[in-house]
């Protein structure tokens, strides 16, 4: 299939063929029919592209700092592999599309193959021929519905929850700063709503156009003569009941100009992209005006429970939410309430998208509403892509599911160049990350399906998916009979941990989790000057507080920060003492949300060892996220961000420091293929990654039990 796709770096835009889309659970696969550039959020993502790097930099000084402070912990390796994962990726544009359903996932009922919808969401509803998008970002329409309309379902409901902030009743008024896609749309539902709208912006043709289409009641350009009195007169000396601003702008104007024009206590709605930095006085202070926020389409954006798992909000506590406020607006066009025809002032054919934006960044012409049709009659392949002209295969054959920010910056880049490695396929949620990730590290083809990348020309497979997805695709791989490495966690089902063992044992193919600390090269020389006495331990682990809606701390879905991170410090005590741990006790720092990830872990071993893994969302940044205590037979040492290693035992410490962090992912990759060229092993027995998963679930358990020891 065909997608409309960016890089960042260049700004080249090109329209690639991109494997097909999966199909997960609670999904729909939609055949598009039209497609609604965004000239305001779209426009601005593309002039950034075409900038120079410097004026990227300008544009995005929170992303400069991000990337300072990589260099300082990371090294410039680590930093150059993030900055170019961004620029050369291949980024999807488009977020508000209409169409057919060709397929339906697991635990769909509400849509059929063949239903027309509208649909919404950067990253699903794309400029694109096919596209993969979850139920609650998806509405269905009748089936004489106007699909150009309806495609603009995102930007109608966007505007519909600007209105919704609004609160606004029969008869009262609203002045719309800004008359673009969404201050017009805004204006629309206003007018059906039975709102005096007054619209207001510096274009004298936006205002024509709302104006000629009676869009509002009174237009006016925001320089006009005596514009403030004009509004007051036109709300009887009252001022707006509310204002909507559906700029997007740096300037203050719009921010100030509606605290002049709205009355005493007024409201103010944030719909566009301005500055609120306003001037208390005279206006907003003593008008003692309410400012409020639109959240894009509406209550449920931005929540994983509501989009991704499709976890609808009962509706008589949340009357509506992103996808009530979708159906909303296509229920307004279907009835004729609202017409929206005149806003689609160019339409392109998909081919010719890159003109489209062409249009919207030189504004050549005047526009508004901008369509992509699309050729429904062509036919759509399912068929993997071919990235590389060579077929060539060796010892060990790589395939890939999933590559994301991780694998690109850490696995590929550390997979050995030779001979003796094929490099077969890639297999990841978006068509647009396989096509680069197979393109740039020079696989042979990127796949649309699971059986291509577990065909028989791929004998180990890398699986770096979000980790629910860990356990299933470990199985699958063994059943497959193929070696596997995975990204940790190996699953988060102890369910899933049984299986994979008696896969194992069935099939007697190599598996390794990449629990990379091990492979450091100061933990190398730590373990060398620690021997193998009985030892005590501690692994204190600054990790910071991250969001409790992440996808890591959900536990279906990440599993939480225990069986998602603190399994790697498990894992290097065990490996650091040499045995396996026989019994944990854990204790976690209450928390509201009950996330677990303020906790202390003391573990012991079967030769007599100890070891306490502190792992602390709480505390600051600035200081050093990893520190290692070791203490055994005399001798002591400590080990510091994986940068400085300090020995002390008789007469002088000794100390190594390394300039760049080095926490072993090139030599854990390196160890592992090398490992199945010489005799077909991983370098981690395959007995202490079962066992540090089962200690992984142990500490889950303690911590229920109220901090009681449990065997491993």
């Amino acid at each position: 299939m065909q997608q409309l796709t960016q890089k960042l770096g260049s700004g080249d835009m090109i329209i690639q063929d991109v494997p097909y889309p999966q199909l997960g659970k609670g999904m729909v696969i939609v055949k598009n029919h039209y497609s609604i550039i965004s000239s305001g959020t779209e426009g601005s993502t593309v002039v950034a592209a075409r900038k120079s790097l410097i004026g990227k930099a300008k544009e995005r000084p929170q992303q400069v700092k991000q990337v300072i402070d990589t260099l300082k912990k990371q090294g410039p390796v680590q930093t150059y592999r993030a900055v170019m994962k961004k620029l050369d990726a291949y980024s999807p544009l488009g977020y508000s599309c209409a169409g057919e359903v060709v397929e339906v996932g697991e635990g769909v009922t509400e849509f059929e193959i063949g239903d027309k919808v509208a649909c919404a969401g950067a990253g699903y509803a794309n400029h694109a021929e096919i596209v993969s998008v979850p139920v609650n970002l998806c509405v269905k329409l009748e089936n004489d519905a106007n699909l150009k309309d309806a495609a603009y379902n995102t930007l109608g409901a966007i505007s519909m929850q600007g209105v919704r902030q609004a609160d606004l009743r029969l008869g009262e008024s609203c002045v719309v700063i800004g008359l673009g896609l969404l201050g017009q749309l805004a204006a629309l539902i206003l007018k059906a709503s039975g709102v005096t709208v007054i619209g207001i912006d510096v274009s004298e043709a936006a205002v024509n156009q709302a104006v000629e289409n009676k869009v509002v009641d009174l237009g006016l350009t925001r320089n006009a003569a005596g514009v403030e009195e004009q509004i007051l007169n036109a709300t009887k000396g009252h001022g707006a009941d509310a204002v909507i601003i559906a700029a997007a702008t740096s300037s203050l104007d719009p921010i100030n100009f509606a605290g002049a024009i709205a009355r005493k206590k007024g409201k103010v709605v944030v719909l566009g992209a301005v500055p609120t930095g306003f001037d208390r006085d005279p206006y907003w202070y003593r008008k003692e005006l309410e400012l409020k926020m639109a959240c894009s389409y509406g209550p449920g954006r931005y929540d994983l429970n509501y989009e991704e798992k499709g976890i609808d909000y009962p509706l008589p506590y949340v009357r509506w939410t992103e996808k009530r406020n979708m159906e909303a607006f296509q229920s307004l066009m279907a009835t004729k309430r609202i017409d929206i025809g005149y806003l689609t002032t160019h339409e392109f054919e998909f081919d010719n998208a890159k003109d489209a934006f062409d249009l919207v960044v030189s504004k050549s012409e005047p526009f508004t509403g901008i369509a992509l049709r699309y050729d429904t009659s062509k036919g759509i392949s399912k068929a993997k892509i071919a990235t590389s002209d060579t077929t060539k295969l060796g010892k060990v054959n790589i395939s890939f599911i999933g590559a994301g920010s991780y694998a690109q910056g850490n696995l590929l880049p550390n997979i050995p160049e030779s001979a003796e490695v094929g490099r077969v396929g890639v297999l990841t949620n978006t068509g647009t990350t396989s096509k680069r990730v197979a393109e740039k590290f020079k696989f042979q083809f990127c796949a649309t399906e699971e059986t291509d990348v577990l065909d028989d020309k791929t004998n180990t497979v890398f699986v770096a998916t979000r980790h629910d997805s860990h356990g299933p695709y470990v199985l699958k791989s063994l059943q497959a009979s193929k070696n596997v490495f995975v990204e940790k966690p190996l699953c988060l089902l102890e369910t899933e941990l049984e299986q994979i063992i008696e896969a194992q044992a069935t099939n007697k193919k190599a598996v390794m989790v990449g629990f990379n600390r091990r492979f450091s090269p100061l933990t190398k020389k730590l373990k060398k000057a620690v021997g193998n006495n009985p030892m005590t331990m501690i692994y204190r682990v600054n990790a910071g507080a991250i969001p409790k809606d992440t996808w890591i701390q959900d536990a279906e879905i990440g599993g939480g920060r225990i069986l998602g991170e603190a399994c790697h410090f498990i894992d290097y005590l065990t490996y650091l003492n040499g045995s396996l741990p026989t019994k944990i006790t854990a204790s976690a720092l209450p928390d509201a949300n009950q996330l677990n990830d303020t906790l202390n872990i003391l573990i012991q071993f079967e030769n007599g060892s100890s070891g306490v893994v502190g792992y602390y969302a709480n505390g600051s940044k600035a200081m050093t996220k990893e520190y290692v205590e070791v203490f055994s037979a005399g001798m002591s040492a400590t080990l510091s961000d994986f940068k400085e290693l300090k020995i002390y035992g008789k007469g002088k410490p000794k100390k190594k420091k390394i300039l760049n962090q080095n926490k072993g992912q090139k030599e854990m990759v390196e160890a592992f293929v090398h490992g199945l060229l010489k005799d077909g092993q991983a370098p981690i027995p395959f007995e202490e990654i079962v066992a540090v998963t089962k200690a992984s679930f142990k500490v889950l358990e303690s911590i229920k039990r109220g901090g009681e020891q449990v065997d491993v």
